[in-house]
Parts: C-alpha cells; structure tokens; sequence
C-alpha cells in the first residue's frame, strides 16, 4: 500500500484534510493530525504513523507485530507505526477511522476543561 491510497481512503471520512507534518504527508481533521508517513529516521521506510490510545496500541502490537511495530521515539506518543507493506486495505480503513476520532474526541476533551483560577 502507498500513501496515495492511505490518502484516498483518509479522504473519505467526513471533515478529514490532506496536509503535511513535519514535511512529510499527513491527513488531518481539526487542524489535528491524526496519521502520517513517520519522518523520525528510527523508523523503517513507508511507515504510516496512526494516532490511537496506549491500549490499543499495546493489543496492535501484540496481534499482528509484522504490521505494527514501535521505535522508542514514538513510545511516549499516542501512536502505532504501520508497516505499509503489511497492512490490508480494510484494517487502513479501520485504523484510519479509528484515528479520526480519536483526535475529535481528545480535542473535544480539551475543550471541555475548566480554566484554571
């Protein structure tokens, strides 16, 4: 899988934008960026970086380590590193999604904050 189709089946959830991170291609909902080719040079070539919460991640990891895997730059990040060699379209359209809203969701959860007194 390329990018270009990371990007074409990104494209169809509502709201979500093609853009760049760091110089590299992103797709973004919000202004939040929610996947992109990873640019830290620990990760391996055509590796799509997905935002997801820790646990999931951990499950990712632990199912299927030939597609997803994780460089110590990224282990503090809300992330997993996809092997887009590996990855079947329907779980990319799974991940992406699931990306999506996971950043609506933490943005609105930031939004819902008090201030601070």
């Amino acid at each position: 899988m390329t990018f270009r189709t990371v990007r074409a089946i990104g494209l169809q959830i509502p709201g979500a934008e093609a853009s760049t991170m760091y110089g590299a291609p992103a797709l973004k909902i919000g202004g939040q960026m929610f996947a992109c080719i990873a640019s830290n040079s620990a990760a391996e070539p055509n590796t799509l970086a997905v935002r997801m919460d820790f646990a999931q991640r951990d499950a990712l990891l632990a199912e299927d380590p030939d597609t997803y895997y994780l460089k110590d730059h990224y282990v503090n990040y809300p992330c997993v590193l996809v092997r887009l060699s590996r990855v079947h379209e329907d779980a990319m359209r799974d991940l992406l999604a699931g990306a999506a809203r996971f950043v609506k969701t933490a943005k609105n959860a930031k939004k819902a904050k008090p201030a601070k007194r």
